[in-house]
């Protein structure tokens, strides 16, 4: 095991009715802006109660943040914040609203050009208003981890910064907030989530059984859970059950003290940028195309994958491997994400394009060891089509 820190400042509120709880953990005099998306939050309630449980403080709204939140709307909350002294942010959505909502909190007290914040991956972060959130869609984990992917479309680019500061004091979860989720963003959630434990389990050996035995376990819920939560959306055991899988697939806790990749997150990045996909669906893609061409760097990860979580143990480990990948598939499939780009109605993926964006923005030798090459992306951008 690889020596690692692990420090998660975090406290959830986890259950029903919970949100209440955000009264004792936000002092009075404080002025708050309550950010949040469309209308979900409003639709599942979530936000009436917020408001509810935050009557006789001083409370600022501001909606509209997008999925992939935008630069320039993130900024003009920043601006209102500045002049209204806002010294306390609550989100209330999922993880695009809270990734924007931490990235206004390092921003409304930065001195210089926000934008740089995204240029130098967080690493000018000194401080940071607190942050609260209201969990309504599951799957990044951003309530619980000290990262933000932010967008900016007219420059083409999409960014992640990471800096302590930007871990939520506190997130609520209460899993009935997650009932009114279309089928889509249930399938996106759960493959998103999965995903996320396979970029920090799929990489090689270095004697983290925990670690290991951890992710594991979470691919498991995910496989028997999330296809009931497509067919009983309301099952409160279910969506529970996704809902602490999402937090621990990407707080830090399976990912301390092992080798991650992150090559197909950061790869997918450009497909949003270039075509608006779902930043699920650009996973769903890319990730079996990717376990397919980097097999053999993944070799002994992918075979104990076959066997742990397929019960794949017999054929050749050319075949168990073939099958385990095919297995990924047909699970993102079953939970109605594509697996190639004509299933995502992209028939005219401009290929070179795609490769010359991931030069511009440096994303090249990626992955544990650094070896997923321009040329390697070509090879999996080919496949993937």
């Amino acid at each position: 095991m690889l020596n690692f820190t692990f420090h998660n400042p975090t406290k959830v509120f986890f259950g029903q009715d919970t949100i209440r709880q955000i009264t004792g953990e936000i002092p009075k005099d404080y002025r708050v802006m309550i950010t949040f998306g469309g209308g979900s939050a409003r639709q599942n309630g979530a936000l009436d109660e917020v408001q509810t449980a935050l009557q006789g403080y001083d409370v600022t709204l501001f909606g509209g943040i997008e999925p992939n939140p935008e630069y320039e709307t993130l900024i003009k909350g920043v601006m209102i914040a500045r002049e209204k002294k806002i010294n306390y942010l609550l989100a209330v959505g999922g993880g695009s609203v809270i990734d924007g909502t931490k990235f206004m909190a390092a921003a409304i007290p930065f001195s210089g050009a926000p934008f740089l914040l995204l240029e130098n991956k967080g690493s000018d972060i000194h401080r940071a208003l607190p942050v609260g959130a209201v969990v309504t869609l599951s799957a990044s984990g951003s309530e619980m981890n000290n990262r933000a992917i932010i967008s900016r479309r007219n420059l083409m680019v999409k960014r992640a910064v990471m800096n302590p500061f930007l871990f939520p004091r506190f997130a609520v979860l209460d899993p009935t907030k997650t009932y009114t989720m279309p089928a889509r963003q249930i399938g996106n959630g759960v493959v998103d989530t999965f995903a996320h434990v396979l970029e920090q389990y799929m990489t090689y050996p270095v004697g983290g059984a925990v670690q290991d035995r951890l992710a594991e376990g979470l691919l498991h819920v995910l496989i028997e859970e999330g296809p009931k939560a497509l067919t009983d959306p309301e099952n409160y055991d279910v969506r529970s059950n996704l809902m602490w899988a999402a937090t621990l697939g990407l707080n830090g806790l399976i990912g301390a003290g092992v080798p991650q990749d992150w090559a197909a997150h950061r790869f997918g990045y450009e497909l949003t940028v270039l075509y608006g996909l779902d930043h699920a669906r650009t996973l769903s893609v890319l990730v079996p195309a990717m376990l397919q061409v980097r097999a053999r760097g993944k070799r002994q990860k992918l075979l104990q994958y076959a066997a742990r979580i397929w019960g794949i143990t017999s054929g050749s480990k050319e075949e168990r491997i073939e099958g385990a990948i095919n297995k990924t598939k047909m699970f993102f499939e079953f939970m109605g994400l594509p697996t190639r780009f004509n299933a995502c109605d992209m028939t005219n993926v401009d290929i070179d394009r795609i490769i010359r964006m991931l030069e511009e923005h440096g994303m090249v030798n990626l992955g544990e060891n650094n070896d997923v090459t321009l040329e390697m992306m070509r090879k999996i951008l080919e496949l993937c089509l």
